[in-house]
């Protein structure tokens, strides 16, 4: 199975946030087998949260095997033609490592801090990700949209990946399913979806059409996880960060019909998780492979986890996985 590592990029309060503890974890990832150091995206987080595109380059320099994705950008907060050429210019830097993973996004602030209009999200988002993909695989390009207009623009350097990095794109809506099977590679899923849902939710998202150019339609599980010698060693380290890190959720999500989930017990959130001893997490893994996974992206540090519980779990993971 394939294992993606989703790193903590807050800043706790009362500190700078630093990029070295995930420099550090991303190295060990690598070291270990995983298959992708991966980084999401949030604004208008007080105590701190990193960049994410210059975070994905500086991890870029510290790495050099490891797959180098994103679980997501907010597309439609983003001029395309800069996305995509920051994106490719990612891919040249890294030697064709980049996966670009995207999500609709959902906090009004956000959206509130772009100057851009929440309700045109949609709009916004497939105009992003056609420009780009256009972008990354012509040599030229004329577009009139919406938002924007292009005559006779090209990227040079393109992405490295031929045809281009892959595209992933996250929720869990109907309509997310269908312009992802239309537009993308593959689908990620949210770390709060449970598993009972989740069959009939890849079903769904396969029986859609692909889309011209599109590359297949990879399954990719976000799940909480920590290995650990017990089962209890692992709630021990993982509940009370975790517990932090939902109770956060719940406000962020206020606008979001899945807020709810946030507020669930241990039991609920381990139920839907790779979270145990290194036997009962490669049953899990075993279980979302048989389910229908091509990968889990697996976050193993909430804010608050010390880096020495970090480690400890990324290189148990490695060992089950081997």
């Amino acid at each position: 199975m394939r294992l993606g590592l989703y790193l903590n990029l807050y800043g706790t309060d009362g500190e700078r946030p630093q990029l070295a503890d995930a420099v550090e974890q991303a190295r060990l990832a690598e070291q270990a087998g995983f298959e992708w150091v991966v980084l999401g995206e949030r604004h208008l987080h007080r105590p701190g949260y990193h960049e994410i595109l210059t975070s994905l380059t500086w991890l870029a320099a510290h790495t050099s095997r490891i797959g180098i994705a994103t679980a997501g950008i907010v597309a439609p907060l983003y001029q395309p033609v800069v996305l995509a050429e920051t994106l490719a210019h990612l891919d040249v830097l890294s030697g064709g490592r980049v996966t670009a993973g995207f999500v609709l996004g959902y906090r009004p602030e956000e959206f509130a801090l772009y100057g851009v209009t929440q309700r045109e999200r949609v709009a916004r988002f497939e105009e992003c990700l056609e420009i780009v993909t256009r972008l990354w695989t012509s040599e030229s390009v004329t577009y009139e949209g919406r938002f924007t207009s292009l005559q006779d623009a090209y990227l040079s350097p393109r992405p490295v990946q031929s045809p281009r990095p892959r595209l992933w794109n996250g929720g869990q809506v109907s309509a997310v399913l269908e312009r992802t099977a239309r537009m993308c590679d593959g689908w990620t899923t949210s770390f709060n979806q449970p598993d009972e849902v989740l069959p009939d939710k890849i079903a769904e998202y396969r029986s859609y059409p692909r889309g011209a150019g599109t590359l297949g339609a990879e399954v990719i599980f976000c799940r909480e996880g920590y290995a650990a010698p017990t089962s209890q060693d692992a709630r021990k380290a993982l509940e009370e960060p975790l517990r932090d890190l939902y109770d956060a959720y719940t406000g962020w999500k206020r606008t979001s019909a899945d807020a709810s989930r946030y507020a669930q017990g241990w039991d609920d959130i381990a139920d839907r998780s790779v979270i145990g001893s290194s036997a009962e997490c490669v049953e899990r893994i075993a279980h979302y492979e048989e389910m229908g996974a091509d990968g889990i992206i697996l976050r193993i540090q909430p804010p608050g986890m010390s880096q020495t519980d970090a480690l400890r779990a990324i290189e148990a993971f490695g060992e089950l996985n081997a």
